[in-house]
């Protein structure tokens, strides 16, 4: 599977696919508690988050050249709702008339991440004393505790990362998973399926736990899971040359594009 603008599309597509599930899932709560909205612009999609004012859930996927005569309808978009987005642009899609039309509204690109892919393949999955299995309902208050833990967040947080992930569990496509090292609970990893592309969407480990393979059991575990569901492509996000870049290529994926993102000044 070699890298090509429709590759590149259907990773892009991908990422998309489970941004748009993930906020509906979290606008159909009970009041829309995080104030979420969901709005398309041709083949851009906009998402925006009241509650949830940082970045990646307000910010433009899927943009492109035909996009960019609709900047202003985009931008009048978060202006109604008194928030602010940023711009993700895949190298596939980079444009010169998309480039100036950002550049006029006063945006600058401030970054890169990465996106990688492969065939999904049966792997070897977890190793002593690391054990990996998929979450039960009743252990999401653990899946947030993780979550809020191994990405700094304050643990008094807990009850809305609870919250906007519980309704995720009984939805169709999302998987999530936790590994434990020798019995304790160690991190957690997190998939969305949706037709034959399979999606990395989370994974954080818990600091004590860090560099003994649980990342990469986790990986294995959700790659594993592609293949016997009939995925014919993988994808993750990371940050360039991190270290989660780095464990998704012993994995087995490979760069497919950085793209970049775009803030106003």
């Amino acid at each position: 599977m070699y890298i090509s603008k429709e590759l590149a599309d259907l990773m892009e597509q991908s990422e998309i696919d489970y941004m748009i599930d993930r906020m509906k899932a979290i606008q159909e709560r009970p009041g829309n508690p995080m104030g979420i909205d969901i709005q398309t612009f041709g083949g851009a999609a906009a998402f925006y988050s009241q509650a949830m004012p940082w970045p990646q859930f307000n910010t433009v996927k899927g943009i492109g050249e035909q996009e960019a005569e609709r900047l202003d309808e985009i931008l009048e978009f978060y202006r109604k709702r008194q928030g602010r987005c940023q711009f993700e642009v895949v190298p596939s899609k980079t444009h010169p008339k998309l480039m100036k039309a950002l550049f006029d509204q006063g945006y600058y690109q401030t970054g890169y991440h990465a996106t990688l892919y492969g065939e999904p393949r049966a792997c070897e999955t977890g190793r002593e004393p690391i054990t990996i299995r998929e979450l039960t309902a009743d252990e999401m208050d653990l899946y947030a505790e993780i979550h809020c833990l191994g990405t700094g967040l304050p643990i008094s947080g807990k009850h809305h990362i609870a919250d906007n992930n519980i309704v995720l569990y009984d939805r169709d496509g999302w998987k999530f998973f936790a590994a434990w090292v020798n019995g304790k609970p160690a991190g957690v990893g997190v998939m969305y399926i949706q037709d034959d592309k399979a999606s990395l969407t989370f994974a954080t480990t818990l600091a004590e736990y860090r560099n003994q393979g649980v990342q990469q059991a986790l990986l294995e575990k959700r790659i594993t899971e592609a293949h016997q569901s009939g995925c014919r492509i993988v994808v993750g996000q990371a940050a360039y040359a991190s270290t989660s870049h780095r464990n998704m290529e012993r994995a087995g994926l490979k760069l497919g594009y950085t793209r970049g993102t775009w803030v106003q000044a």
